[in-house]
């Protein structure tokens, strides 16, 4: 009898993939694996479930903080340490959040200037640069606030080692500039100016040139060495100053929502001093 092959054996045959049976335990196997966050749709296919059960099941586990929801469909994992802040620091999530979006973005303004060592004035929100209207998003007690910029690209970033990657931030320069740029975002002059005492000697003078150049308005440019100097940082505007003679600006007014009749100008600058300025020793 001719032999053919053998029979296999079907106690040998290998068991299905396991599927996770709940979201608890879906959240709790990415966590073990390293792993904080995750879309609606990867619970959905993880759990073999519909779209209903799913957005039921994160309510559930969001109103027992093991997870949090900065923006829908996008869920950020909760761990035991971080239950009373309810979410982990947004370093852990804000470059797969980005991603998520589909859009570029760098840390930057008051946040950037934290993680460069300016952290007197601790900003009471994640601050990020994108290039999209994006509204603002809400993880445990931070929220995050975006700011628009077109040419993002043009901006000097470098890269931050987080606890579970990288994040893009602004370069010490290129925050300055932003600090000005976005006044209303840091709360007024006053608050910049303290930032900038202390970011300074991080400021690379040929380094500000650089950023500068990478399409910052000539009156922020202005505002910003005119500040510099107020604070007594003038070693990091030594190569901004001739540079910006160069591209022959316009005067501006420090704040130009205000009236600046009859207030004095500074030369150097071509900045018209239309508010007392005072950072916070």
């Amino acid at each position: 009898m001719a032999q053919g092959k053998k029979a296999s054996d079907p106690r040998k045959v290998p068991p299905p993939i396991r599927q996770d049976r709940t979201l608890a335990d879906y959240v709790d196997r990415l966590q073990s694996n390293g792993v904080y966050v995750f879309r609606r749709e990867d619970a959905m296919a993880a759990l073999a479930s519909s779209e209903i059960a799913v957005q039921h099941a994160v309510r559930r586990l969001a109103a027992k903080g093991r997870i949090v929801v900065p923006t829908r469909g996008f869920v950020v994992v909760v761990p035991q340490e971080y239950r009373q802040a309810g979410s982990p620091p947004p370093s852990w999530f804000i470059g797969e959040l980005m991603k998520f979006h589909g859009r570029p973005y760098y840390v930057g303004l008051l946040s950037a200037a934290a993680l460069h060592g300016a952290s007197h004035q601790q900003p009471q929100q994640f601050q990020v640069v994108t290039d999209a209207r994006l509204r603002a998003a809400k993880a445990g007690r931070v929220q995050l606030r975006f700011f628009l910029k077109k040419r993002l690209d043009a901006t000097p970033t470098l890269e931050v080692k987080t606890t579970t990657g990288t994040m893009r931030v602004s370069t010490p320069e290129a925050t300055a500039f932003d600090l000005v740029r976005y006044v209303w975002g840091t709360g007024q002059l006053g608050n910049v100016a303290t930032v900038l005492a202390e970011l300074a000697e991080k400021l690379d003078p040929k380094k500000m040139v650089r950023a500068a150049r990478s399409d910052v308005e000539l009156s922020v440019v202005q505002r910003t060495g005119f500040l510099l100097d107020q604070v007594g940082a003038r070693r990091a505007t030594e190569q901004l100053a001739p540079w910006l003679q160069t591209q022959k600006p316009n005067v501006t007014a420090l704040r130009p929502d205000k009236d600046s009749k009859g207030c004095l100008r500074d030369e150097r600058w071509l900045v018209i001093v239309n508010e007392q300025v005072e950072a916070d020793e």
